[in-house]
């Protein structure tokens, strides 16, 4: 045996050693020394599609969600409601339909002021002081108009929980009052837990904590990719563990058993000691709940969500307020008060839908715990993909020299079904959620590269990488790069380049008054226009989107005037549509609209796609930045949208600024301009106007709002029927009406893209 294998590496090593370069560098992986994000995402993409293929998509009975949804805001009002009406709220579930438990997703972070109580004990302490009576009528009416003590009284001896969130920021900033810690640091042998920490929240007021002692967060983990797929059962705070939501609310349903840590290890060793469980105690009983090093359970999602997606029985509140169900309909049964209305924001990506109910998220957790059976990543999940990786790529690496092709194929496929058939066994036996994508990719390039290596020994010649660079490059900087061969490459680089994003806006109306021929021959004929100017800019074409253009500046040729010929090239763009338009009216065709977004930053470029096509394209957040500011240009009425990135490098250019913004996917404002033409075009009238509204800029974002109209009254006069111009004005409209706002920083936000 061992002459065997000796014999079997001396003639095949090349081979097995081309063969074990997947395992190495998956080792090297899981080992963080080459951290592979693709590899995680990935991952989630199989948990995602594991974890939907298994719902079980069945109702669970025993909880429901009384939603405030467009219905109730319809009928009882804009949130938030008075606390009187929660106290109806409270008194209905627990009195007329004898509830078990009810809890809040939402926060009672202020006063309520909305009964005029306070105006009137203001009244009584001054311009009414002497008022004969006064003082004596309002105590009478105090207990009825004292709308937070109502609501208390309605929940003081109920088995109620209510909400909070933790957050982090550099200030630390608190308000409320927290519930007592569910863990305290002294229960943790002096070893430091690897939980989600903040430094500031958001909690109930007072009066309300004092009534209801119970209270959990319902903060959740959002991955890297923006899915929320777990809640942390416990989170700590300035040293202390405070329980989440659906881990309360569970507790006040087996009746507040002790929260206590169940560690791995009965005699710790080392600084460190993984906390594989909160353990809850209670009359010599205990339930353990799995958790993983951030002391977090994944969301095992009954269903698709939502009211249609029959995981757990929806009751708008209004139909609570109002009496419509029969009395006891809701008998011991779980409540919790959540939102799906879009307004109020409580709605999150998941794998199982891009707008899911964050109560619901709450619900699924606490449905599993009822049932003990829910889902971690287990802090040996590292060592376990290690194991399989050297058990699967050793195998491979050994027996795939040996193998034709069709034994060898048979053996891949084997192989990852093997895995794939374990970790599905360990996720729906055991609830463990272990690594998979790493041994599987591992095992397709190691039998894929074992395929080329005995298929292919020669090296391509270099026409032929020529060549098929140029079926990526646009054919017009080929002959610039074939100058100087070995500095270009197909391979992925960070760069600073400018994109571009440009719709065409108008074809929908002309499908309709055109034939398809027609069409076909009108579209081809704008894009070969706008092509051949972006070509004439050194641009690069990315790709062709229905009527929209994408491409980019400074690859593969490197430009260091990138910014320059992008807005030069925009321009000449909007000029070129407005050519059009002029043809069309004499035609008596429909006109059509454009919109341009540019963006300058650092940005992935390279040769990527699948194994049937690829592209030489841009990726990374600097380039949705630039889909984001194309979409915002119908918005603010101009043909150009840049950012401030691009502004700050295409110095030849007059701007004017349009807003601050943020975007969908960016939590940072930016700036965003539109190009007017190259400064020696620019007249004094219209330096004068740009002047004008920088002032008019000025006393929007200080909230000067009577400034602000005079501003816009002189600039309408500059220039007549501007889009922006009203668009502004009627933010101004709107904002007098508001209260001065001292952490406004004047950006716009969007939420869609």
């Amino acid at each position: 045996m061992r002459k065997q294998l000796s014999s079997l590496f001396r003639h095949r090593w090349r081979r097995i050693s081309i063969t074990l370069l997947p395992l190495l560098f998956a080792l090297l992986h899981v080992s963080n020394v080459l951290h592979l994000q693709v590899l995680e995402r990935l991952d989630n993409i199989i948990y995602d599609t594991r974890l939907r293929a298994t719902m079980p998509q069945t109702l669970d009975e025993r909880i429901v969600i009384v939603d405030i949804d467009e219905k109730s805001l319809g009928r009882i009002g804009q949130w938030p409601w008075g606390r009187d009406k929660m106290a109806a709220l409270s008194r209905e579930l627990f009195e007329r339909q004898q509830v078990a438990v009810v809890g809040f997703d939402v926060i009672f972070a202020e006063a309520d002021g909305s009964s005029g109580l306070g105006s009137l004990q203001r009244l009584a302490r001054g311009a009414l002081k002497s008022q004969p009576g006064f003082a004596d009528l309002l105590a009478q009416l105090e207990p009825s108009l004292d709308y937070d003590a109502l609501f208390a009284q309605s929940l003081t001896g109920r088995a109620a929980v209510l909400g909070f969130y933790l957050t982090s920021d550099r200030e630390g900033r608190t308000r409320g009052t927290l519930p007592s810690p569910a863990l305290q640091t002294d229960q943790l042998r002096g070893l430091p837990l690897r939980a989600t920490s903040w430094n500031g929240y958001g909690a109930n007021i007072e009066v309300l904590a004092k009534a209801v002692p119970v209270a959990g967060f319902f903060n959740s983990i959002t991955d890297e990719d923006g899915v929320v797929r777990s809640l942390p059962l416990l989170a700590e705070h300035q040293g202390s563990y405070y329980e989440s939501l659906a881990l309360a609310v569970f507790r006040q349903v087996v009746g507040m058993p002790e929260v206590l840590p169940g560690y791995a290890n009965a005699n710790p060793q080392g600084d460190y000691d993984p906390l594989q469980s909160i353990v809850l105690r209670q009359d010599g009983r205990s339930i353990a709940l799995p958790v993983d090093d951030r002391l977090a359970t994944l969301i095992p999602f009954r269903g698709l969500g939502d009211v249609s997606g029959g995981s757990f029985r929806y009751i708008s509140a209004s139909d609570i307020l109002e009496g419509a169900l029969p009395a006891a309909s809701l008998r011991d049964q779980i409540v919790l008060v959540g939102s799906t209305a879009p307004g109020l924001l409580d709605l999150r990506v998941t794998p199982v839908g891009r707008t899911y109910p964050g109560v619901e998220t709450h619900a699924n957790v606490l449905s599993a715990l009822l049932d003990g059976k829910n889902i971690v990543r287990p802090d040996y999940a590292l060592g376990f993909d290690a194991l399989q990786l050297l058990c699967a790529g050793l195998l491979l690496a050994v027996a795939l020299p040996l193998l034709a092709a069709g034994p060898a194929v048979a053996l891949s496929v084997g192989v990852i079904t093997v895995l794939t058939g374990v970790n599905l066994w360990l996720y729906l036996s055991h609830g463990l959620a272990l690594p998979l994508a790493t041994a599987v990719l591992m095992s397709v390039l190691a039998f894929a590269l074992n395929m080329v290596y005995g298929y292919f020994v020669e090296s391509k010649s270099k026409r032929e990488l020529a060549a098929l660079f140029g079926t990526y490059v646009p054919p017009e900087l080929v002959d610039e790069m074939v100058k100087e061969p070995e500095n270009y490459n197909m391979q992925a680089t960070s760069r600073e380049l400018t994109v571009m994003f440009c719709d065409m806006r108008g074809f929908t109306a002309m499908s309709e008054r055109m034939d398809p021929l027609q069409l076909q021959a009108l579209l081809n004929d704008v894009f070969s226009r706008l092509t051949h100017i972006i070509r004439g800019h050194r641009g690069t074409i990315d790709k062709y989107m229905g009527d929209c253009v994408m491409a980019f500046w400074g690859a593969p040729v490197a430009t260091p005037d990138h910014a320059q010929l992008a807005v030069a090239a925009a321009i000449d763009m909007a000029q070129a549509i407005a050519e059009i338009n002029e043809n069309h009216r004499e035609r008596g065709l429909p006109e059509i609209g454009v919109g341009i977004g540019l963006n300058t930053g650092t940005m992935c470029v390279g040769d990527m796609g699948s194994d049937i096509r690829r592209s030489y394209t841009v990726i990374g957040d600097a380039v949705n930045l630039g889909s984001r500011l194309e979409g915002l240009s119908k918005h603010y009425g101009t043909s150009i949208v840049a950012s401030e990135s691009t502004k700050l490098l295409a110095t030849q250019f007059a701007w004017q600024q349009l807003d601050l913004v943020r975007v969908k996917g960016k939590a940072q404002a930016v700036a965003i301009f539109w190009p007017l033409s190259k400064l020696a075009a620019v007249s004094n009238a219209e330096s004068s106007e740009l002047e004008e509204w920088g002032q008019f800029l000025t006393a929007y974002r200080a909230q000067e709002w009577a400034q602000c109209d005079s501003f816009l009254c002189r600039l309408n006069t500059l220039r007549q029927s501007s889009t922006l111009y009203d668009l502004y004005a009627s933010r101004v409209a709107l904002f007098r009406q508001q209260a001065f706002t001292s952490d406004w920083d004047g950006a716009t936000n969007f939420d869609s893209k």
